[in-house]
């Protein structure tokens, strides 16, 4: 089975899922994309991540990062493992410190929430990028220098209206684009 890695590209509330986030990954070499719903919980936990912030107390998923390295044990990879029913399975990878492998059967959500504290890789198969992924249309990407002409009103108007209809990976653009364009000022 090839593994083909995923990166983190956009994560929002989900218009269509209130009270739901989207989770958006991607293939880099050719930009197909997965979307996942998740919880609030485990987007609140992805996002702390990261964005480096440290909770005053460790959430659940801190806790289980911890344990697991107070036990001697790396999560070195999590593994998208099926996708059946419109549900996504994952697998943690873990090491043990007798460096034997072992294999846990997890949420999605859960898995990469601990995949971005311990910094590890997060995988698919080919199978489920052919069932589960869309293209993205890279004629339509906006380039980081096209939202210069653009006042920080009408950045967050663009924002609300990418969110509105969906479109993570530009929002995740124009959220960029305006926290670059607030440091600036």
């Amino acid at each position: 089975m090839e593994k083909i890695e995923l990166l983190i590209v956009a994560l929002s509330e989900s218009i269509s899922q209130p009270g739901h986030f989207a989770l958006v990954l991607e293939e880099p070499v050719s930009r197909r994309r997965i979307p996942l719903i998740i919880g609030s919980h485990e987007a609140q936990a992805i996002a702390i991540s990261l964005e480096n912030l440290e909770p005053a107390r460790p959430l659940t998923h801190d806790l289980f990062q911890r344990t697991l390295q107070t036990l001697g044990i790396t999560l070195e990879e999590v593994l998208i493992t099926r996708f059946d029913a419109e549900v996504f399975f994952a697998q943690l990878v873990l090491k043990d410190h007798a460096s034997q492998r072992l294999f846990v059967d997890a949420r999605p959500s859960d898995a990469i929430a601990l995949a971005v504290r311990f910094g590890c890789p997060l995988y698919t198969t080919a199978d489920i990028l052919a069932v589960a992924a869309y293209e993205t249309d890279e004629q339509n990407w906006e380039s980081q220098s096209a939202y210069l002409e653009f006042t920080l009103q009408e950045l967050e108007d663009l924002l609300r209206t990418a969110l509105k209809r969906e479109e993570y990976e530009r929002a995740a653009r124009v959220r960029d684009a305006l926290e670059r364009r607030k440091r600036a000022e």
